[in-house]
């Protein structure tokens, strides 16, 4: 049996929930862990690297005198990585980063 609840989701009686909440009404979220092995599996490993030093707040040119590649080269993979991660920009890409334990504060 099913009860209203007053953000509109359903709960049921037995204190399960129908719609993605934990019992006290909160939304379930994806442990970084999850999003990790899901997000950044399409990766190549030059490709992690550079995500690694975008998310430490490194600069193009700065990336691509220590992996020893053009500017071009670098704006490539920066452009790969925010198509493949479905990012609109370089925050993102260090949000995704970081959400996914790549990068941790410190």
């Amino acid at each position: 049996m099913l009860a209203g609840r007053p953000n509109g989701g359903e709960h049921r009686r037995d204190g399960h929930n129908d719609d993605h909440r934990n019992a006290d009404g909160s939304v379930r979220r994806p442990s970084p862990m999850a999003k990790s092995s899901q997000q950044l599996t399409g990766l190549t490993d030059r490709e992690v690297e550079v995500l690694t030093l975008v998310a430490r707040g490194w600069s193009n040119q700065e990336i691509s005198e220590s992996l020893y590649v053009t500017s071009a080269t670098t704006k490539t993979h920066v452009s790969r990585l925010l198509m493949k991660l479905g990012a609109r920009d370089r925050a993102q890409l260090i949000v995704i980063a970081y959400e996914t334990g790549l990068v941790s504060a410190g």
